[in-house]
């Protein structure tokens, strides 16, 4: 074979396996997520199962490298891919489904290793097994080039998903197809295998180029800058994140942007290193440590016009100093699978500290103010060897502590209460001026989920995007007289129990358990309520699916304003839940205001497609009432239901988007309704 065509099949093999490691990451989350109720634990459990087998992939590559023979590896390896094969494809069993007895994370994880867990071990083995291998060729100086690559992979794929794959393909077809790209790639890393048995088993590891560092061994200090730079980076990553979608604006795939760069910076310092400079990012990063950290605490990092850029360039220039740094440390090829090895651990950590961790242990968003004090720390580190550097890296540490200080002042003085857990922050704020007076507010990070007014004579009146002319009022006042049976999906400040009369039964439907506490503790809507108040903890449609009949006269799903939307919620196979718990003359209510997304016609094509009849309630009051504008769609099988008063003059037709294809568990897509 050619020189040329070996380093093709060497960087064809690296390629595949970083595309296809990205890549099956959401396409296995969303197969189970209807099983699982679509909760947000079940892609945080996916998470912990692909970092661990990552690790163990990593862990591997250095193990087989460094205690066994080239043809051994080879027989190993080749054994292992061939073994892979019996995954595919990597359809999710029937059997995997939950009965509702079970633990549900045990349960995730026993089903991700008997579906992808092989397969998943060995693309997450490839990056560091095979550039193992090529440091044993003539052009092994080359060989942190290839880290370059598989980054360029993850970030191809990262876009290829939701613009390419997803839009155009069912679940079943995603997973067939990966399948068969998998098959692909088990001929390319058998080959890649084979090759390298048999023309470089005997070969000694080819001593790096100088800019890849010397052949000396790594000192601890080495090993510990090895673990803590990257896990800077996956910090930073999330972190900023967080602070992104959550407190500057609900923007559906906005995390692509943060996590394209993050990728990008580690495309080009590994890349070569023409591309970080100390001069440019050295002051560059300290310039957007201080600019990041002064935006926490100033309105310029909450106003998306302003934080966007600032976050975004930031997180570049960080991300680019960090990587930059590791890539100046990297060590000759003998340590090579041990310093990935580390780099994964260190991402790990810093993915752990802020996805599982910071959540249990901060009241609100802090972990992007640590990060970048850490951030400087870690520069000073770096500079140990100079003190004006070491003083110029303390100096900006200390501006971020300052500004992190005045972020946990400003919010303690600005709010009422405050609430953090899995699910994200919640806190509460009071306006002491208002149209009608003092108003109390709920907030899920940027997105406002109910508001009281505070006046005891107004204290009972609906508010907010529930007024009663908006859709869920007008249906739940066209109810048939007598007691009423409602169900509310998602429960906010818990308004909508102010419609309920004496011998009316309102079941409320909330996973977050804060939110259950915020009402009651802030919120008097459930306590002043004349109705039986009846509350169900846990995924509604996993709770509707187990429960018998309600019989609900109005069903009101209220779980669609933020940037996160729970997609198994508005689905084919969701709508038969909701029938199934429905009254013949009954009305499903599904709220679809948002910023970025047109939800009304996918409520209307999924209505058209079990044969049921939908109409739309666009609601504008006048700016002095204090309510919002909402827009709601009603759904029911009989038309004549939504001609009743006074949802009679009410309701519009919708106009029908062309070529949407009704949601189901097995087909979504957001991009199609973006606005």
């Amino acid at each position: 074979m050619k020189p040329t065509h070996a380093r093709a099949l060497f960087a064809g093999t690296i390629f595949l396996s970083a595309f296809l490691l990205f890549l099956v990451q959401p396409l296995i989350a969303k197969q189970i997520l209807p099983w699982f109720g679509g909760s947000a634990a079940v892609w945080s459990v996916c998470m912990v199962f692909f970092q661990v087998v990552l690790l163990a992939g990593y862990a591997y590559s250095d193990w087989s490298t460094r205690r066994l023979r080239v043809r051994t590896q080879a027989r190993l390896h080749i054994a292992l891919l061939l073994a892979s094969l019996a995954f595919l494809p990597i359809v999710a069993s029937a059997r995997w489904k939950p009965s509702g007895t079970e633990d549900p994370a045990l349960w995730i994880l026993g089903l991700l290793a008997a579906t992808i867990g092989l397969p998943y071990f060995l693309l997450s083995t490839t990056g560091p097994l095979v550039q193992s291998w090529v440091a044993r060729t003539p052009w092994g100086a080359q060989v942190y080039r290839y880290f370059s690559l598989s980054n360029l992979a993850s970030l191809v794929s990262l876009l290829c998903y939701p613009l390419v794959i997803e839009p155009r393909s069912t679940v079943q077809q995603q997973a067939w197809g990966w399948s068969g790209a998998y098959a692909v790639f088990v001929l390319l890393c058998a080959g890649t295998t084979l090759y390298m048995a048999r023309h470089w088993a005997i070969a000694a590891p080819a001593t790096p180029a100088s800019a890849a560092g010397t052949a000396a061994k790594p000192r601890s200090t080495d090993y510990l800058l090895w673990l803590a730079l990257p896990a800077l980076g996956s910090w930073l990553l999330l972190a900023m994140t967080n602070h992104i979608t959550q407190n500057v604006a609900a923007v559906p795939f906005l995390w692509v942007l943060p996590l394209s760069v993050y990728l990008l910076s580690f495309v080009l310092t590994f890349e070569s290193d023409r591309w970080y400079r100390r001069r440019l990012f050295l002051p560059l990063a300290a310039a957007m440590l201080v600019l990041c950290a002064f935006g926490l605490q100033h309105r310029i990092g909450a106003e998306i016009k302003t934080a966007l850029p600032i976050y975004v360039i930031g997180l570049f220039a960080l991300c680019m100093f960090l990587h930059g740094e590791m890539a100046r440390l990297r060590p000759a090829s003998p340590w090579l699978t041990r310093f990935y090895l580390m780099l994964s651990l260190g991402g790990a950590i810093g993915g752990v500290s802020v996805g599982l961790v910071a959540p249990h242990v901060l009241p609100a968003y802090y972990e992007l103010g640590i990060g970048l004090v850490l951030c400087a720390l870690a520069a000073a580190v770096l500079w140990h060897r100079r003190p004006l550097g070491i003083v110029a890296s303390l100096a900006v540490a200390g501006c971020c502590a300052w500004f992190l200080s005045r972020q946990v002042h400003n919010d303690m003085r600005g709010q009422w209460r405050m609430e953090r857990n899995f699910y994200g922050a919640l806190l509460t704020s009071e306006t002491r001026v208002g149209v009608r007076g003092p108003t109390r507010k709920l907030y899920h990070g940027s997105t406002k989920h109910g508001e009281q007014y505070l006046a005891h004579a107004l204290r009972r009146e609906p508010t907010s995007y529930y007024g009663r002319n908006s859709g869920i009022g007008r249906a739940i006042a066209a109810a048939p007289l007598g007691t009423r049976r409602v169900g509310l999906i998602g429960l906010g400040a818990g308004t909508l129990a102010a419609y309920g009369r004496p011998g009316d039964v309102y079941r409320f439907y909330e996973i977050n358990p804060a939110v259950f506490q915020l009402a009651d503790r802030e919120f008097s809507f459930l306590a002043d309520s004349a109705a039986r108040i009846e509350r169900v903890l846990g995924d509604a449609r996993l709770s509707l699916h187990a429960e018998p009949p309600q019989r609900f006269d109005v069903l009101a799903i209220d779980a669609f304003s933020g940037d996160s939307i729970p997609v198994h919620l508005i689905t084919t196979e969701a709508l038969d839940v909701y029938l199934r718990h429905l009254q013949p003359e009954g009305v499903i209510a599904f709220h679809v205001s948002n910023r970025y997304l047109a939800l009304a016609p996918v409520v209307e094509s999924i209505a058209l497609a079990k044969g049921l009849h939908a109409a739309l309630v666009e609601d504008q009051p006048p700016k002095l009432t204090g309510l919002d504008s909402s827009d709601w769609v009603l759904v029911a099988r009989d038309p004549r239901v939504l001609l009743r008063e006074p949802l009679r003059g009410a309701t519009s037709g919708l106009e029908p988007r062309a070529r949407l294809r009704p949601w189901t568990d097995d087909f979504n897509n957001l991009f199609e309704v973006l606005k």
